[in-house]
């Protein structure tokens, strides 16, 4: 569908190919464990999950700091599960969680395949909200970092997607235009209308069971992706 205008491929990074819910799973186990935690993974991850995504959805807007998303969204948790906890634990825990979650490093089904097929006809990218030091180590760790020409993050942009801003610059640094550029990611509202805002083709990974749109095209497999490249 896309093959004869598009040239730069920019994919999202977490739940899109790197399996965030999965490896942050992982994570909480060991952390939990560790800090002897006493709430069975299930129950803390029904809560964490939904709680964490409406807390990224607050920092996107930017209506709250990085140190207030990592620290409330697991505040919040607790306070649900009314298990009483102390300020200096949860602090503990966000810190445990960053520094160790890029530690494991599942990718999404058929992602190393899918970069394999497309790395010869395509300039491949990646467009993250994600923090600059973790998006690095989880590029880095899961082996995938050397199939982007350019890793553009909201650190580096000083905005977040949805935003133009941050699409504008990877645009930028891939010296190319949206009209060859293709943006591939799980969100709706922060990869694929963030990215037709500034006239990208688009096409959503559809990671989290959403129910169908008209926006763009949907996949629930990667390797979907070579029907459109």
């Amino acid at each position: 569908m896309f093959k004869e205008v598009v040239t730069d491929v920019f994919f999202d990074l977490d739940h899109t190919l790197w399996d965030f819910e999965k490896n942050s799973a992982i994570t909480f186990n060991k952390i939990l464990l560790d800090n002897k935690v006493d709430i069975k993974l299930e129950d803390f991850l029904k809560v964490y999950i939904p709680i964490n995504l409406e807390y990224w959805k607050l920092f996107r807007e930017e209506k709250i700091t990085k140190e207030e998303l990592r620290f409330f969204r697991l505040k919040k948790v607790f306070d649900t599960l009314e298990y009483k906890v102390q300020d200096q634990l949860v602090h503990k825990l966000s810190d445990d969680y960053i520094d160790h979650l890029s530690s494991f490093n599942h990718l999404f089904t058929n992602a190393i395949e899918i970069l394999d097929y497309l790395k010869p006809n395509y300039q491949l990218h990646i467009i993250t909200n994600g923090f600059q030091a973790v998006q690095e180590r989880k590029l880095k760790n899961s082996n995938i970092r050397e199939y982007f020409s350019n890793v553009v993050d909201s650190e580096m942009a000083g905005v977040k997607k949805p935003n133009p801003e941050i699409f504008k610059l990877a645009l930028c640094k891939a010296n190319t235009t949206p009209r060859k550029s293709i943006m591939i990611g799980d969100s709706i509202e922060a990869d694929i209308l963030g990215a037709k805002a500034v006239g990208f083709h688009t096409l959503h990974f559809n990671a989290h069971n959403e129910e169908r749109h008209d926006y763009c095209d949907m996949i629930h497999d990667l390797n979907e992706i070579k029907k459109y490249l």
